[in-house]
């Protein structure tokens, strides 16, 4: 159990009431140099800055038109991500590189620069910097250096710096280990799901019967007493536009379709255009046109939607055989067949689409499908969830241990650290941005 130490003094700042006797305070203007050299990124390489740290660019982000008009990184610089929506974003940079303007750098003048790479990071000091800022709007709040250079840090001494950097880095990467082995656990557990629903719906539950080819390019051998049936028999489009007492929804690859301010956690507003927006109704499907990683989704809600959707509608089958059928492998498959345009995975042609065949048990069949596929994706789903509660909790222990550190209010000093093996955090969707299909370049 780790102890505080024996003296402490008071501190005036807002976020932190008080250090260690033996350590002193200073402003952020006096430990830190702004850094605000412009670059071009065909001499320096892109970065990106996300709650992992600062990394080459990442493939996900939407990349920046200007890219002759940037800012220079310097192996050893820290930089933070000024905007509060990608609050958390920093890190100390191990890279010569360039962000975007929207990056704060800054140069360390002295001290352990891994040890204000923890301290920056620290919960109540990112609250502390996003507070010192201004915006229009909550989620579009901006920090500049102007701002945040008045902030008051804790300052141990150097050797103490060293101590708290050789502990934490033993620590974080011991949790980051036991994170990691439990997503690893998760995805293959979705992998296993994905497996045993794959097969459910594409060749039934019974694995001895009768199979038959099914006429279908993309399919193979189906159960000999199934139905190959065109989409367009199986579905009408829904064409109904402009309603603008619905709430706007939006597709998702892990909720299906649900309403845009809980997909984003954030206000929307939707476009004043509602004649174009298009009417979804619960049990109908969405399927963008302009992607096809996901499958077609399953709507939850009624709302409208953007008109870069198609909505079908199930005529008479079961809506919940299809949750399962568009989202199998081999439907995924087909879907990457209907693709038009350069761009490879871009721009679904629906009315090439409706035209292909897809396997059809009766409807008895299908109602044991669902039932099997609800059990099996259910007890999956809640042992993943376990493990996710298991991560929450790890996380937060992690981030509560790196605060009290940094900040005195523990002391490691005499704590011996053994030879370790580093271990890096990865981040998953829900916890890192960089992973969102609508990342900013950063």
């Amino acid at each position: 159990m780790l102890e505080g130490y024996s003296e402490y003094k008071d501190i005036n700042t807002s976020w932190l009431h008080s250090i260690p006797k033996n350590w002193v305070s200073a402003k952020i203007g006096e430990l830190f140099e702004e850094r605000k050299v412009k670059v071009s990124d065909k001499k320096y390489a892109p970065l990106t800055v996300g709650k992992m740290g600062v990394v080459p660019q990442l493939s996900t982000v939407a990349k920046s038109n200007d890219s002759d008009n940037r800012k220079l990184v310097k192996s050893g610089d820290y930089v933070i991500n000024s905007r509060s929506d990608r609050k958390g974003s920093s890190g100390l940079s191990s890279l010569d590189g360039s962000v975007s303007l929207i990056n704060i750098v800054l140069t360390p003048r002295e001290g352990n620069g891994k040890y204000y790479h923890y301290l920056l990071r620290s919960y109540y000091w990112i609250e502390e910097y996003y507070r010192n800022g201004r915006g229009i709007v909550a989620d579009l709040w901006t920090t500049r250096f102007s701002e945040m250079k008045s902030i008051i840090l804790p300052i141990p001494p150097r050797p103490e710096q060293d101590q708290i950097v050789r502990y934490l880095d033993w620590k974080v990467s011991m949790i980051n280990k036991c994170i990691n082995v439990k997503k690893k656990q998760i995805e293959l557990l979705m992998e296993h799901k994905q497996v045993i629903l794959n097969q459910a719906v594409t060749k039934g539950l019974d694995i001895n019967v009768p199979m038959r080819d099914s006429d279908i390019e993309w399919f193979g051998k189906i159960p000999a007493h199934w139905n190959s049936v065109k989409i367009k028999h199986i579905f009408k489009e829904r064409v109904e536009k402009g309603y603008p007492d619905k709430p706007l929804l939006a597709a998702t690859q892990n909720m299906g379709v649900v309403p845009k301010n809980i997909y984003g956690n954030r206000t929307v507003e939707a476009s004043k255009d509602f004649h174009l927006l298009k009417l979804v109704k619960t049990g109908d499907f969405v399927i963008s046109l302009r992607s096809f990683q996901g499958g077609i989704e399953y709507a939850y809600y009624e709302g409208i939607i953007s008109p870069a959707y198609t909505v079908m509608i199930p005529y008479k089958n079961s809506p919940h055989f299809f949750r399962y059928l568009f989202k199998s492998i081999r439907f995924i498959e087909l879907l990457q067949n209907c693709v038009t345009g350069i761009r490879e995975g871009q721009n679904i042609d629906y009315s090439k689409l409706r035209e292909h065949l897809i396997p059809i048990p009766s409807h008895d069949e299908q109602e044991k499908i669902i039932v099997f596929c609800r059990e099996n994706s259910n007890n999956i789903d809640n042992y993943c969830n376990k493990l996710q509660q298991q991560i929450n909790i790890l996380q937060e222990y992690r981030t509560r241990l790196i605060s009290d550190v940094v900040t005195g209010k523990v002391n490691v000093q005499n704590v011996k650290v053994p030879e370790f093996e580093a271990e890096n955090e990865v981040l998953t969707k829900t916890e890192g941005e960089e992973n969102e299909n609508n990342e900013f370049e950063g």
